[in-house]
């Protein structure tokens, strides 16, 4: 059986793309995943990386593709209110409905729901206690223990080289976007690729780019 962990922010549209695909991509393989909330945010400051919204051209782009994305891919998807929003609230929600850091696929499910389908503000008060009343919380969401949770998992991303959402890890292998999914499942058929020197190649490359 392949042990897969999923990390993911529910204020990415790609990690409720890559969630909404991954049942067909892995179809026919034995697997179990682990879905891990991050703070994105806090990946992207480790690595100076502003993200999309932070470039507008490139932030106007993201929301065409992503919503393309659902159509071509029959997985419904509607832009909230607002966006970027602050995920803390839903990432500690979730969260509270964990033991140990890691999501069931019903949680994950309900939240990104809760984001991407709808056309609603992520964040409304109203809407945060409908989805808390949905959800088996075992926790405060503003408590301690959730909090070293999201801390934890954001940690242990970091350590492991996770730089974005959705990001899947297999075997010490580390798989990034929701167009990195059919190169996971290449992984997980054992295309010979991976046995090659390529894999490992990648990350000795030189960099032409010095530092001023």
């Amino acid at each position: 059986m392949h042990q897969i962990t999923c990390y993911l922010d529910f204020v990415s549209p790609y990690a409720h793309l890559a969630f909404g695909r991954l049942p067909q991509v892995l179809e026919g393989l034995s697997y179990a995943v682990e879905y891990r909330p991050v703070l994105l945010g806090a990946l992207l400051q480790q690595h100076a990386n502003p993200g999309p919204a932070g470039i507008a051209p490139k932030r106007a782009w993201t929301y065409r593709q992503v919503q393309w994305l659902g159509h071509a891919h029959g997985i419904a998807l509607q832009m909230p209110a607002q966006h970027p929003f602050n995920p803390l609230p839903l990432l500690r929600l979730a969260l509270a409905a964990s033991e140990d850091g890691s999501l069931s696929r019903h949680v994950a499910g309900t939240v990104l729901s809760h984001v991407w389908q709808g056309g609603a503000n992520a964040n409304d008060a109203q809407r945060l206690a409908a989805l808390a009343a949905a959800l088996p919380l075992r926790h405060d969401p503003a408590g301690p223990e959730v909090k070293a949770l999201l801390r934890a998992n954001t940690d242990a991303a970091l350590a492991r080289g996770v730089f974005g959402v959705p990001s899947f890890e297999v075997a010490g292998r580390l798989f990034w976007g929701f167009d990195g999914m059919p190169m996971l499942r290449a992984c997980l058929d054992g295309d010979a690729w991976f046995d090659g020197p390529a894999w490992e190649a990648a990350a000795a490359q030189p960099n032409g780019l010095k530092p001023g």
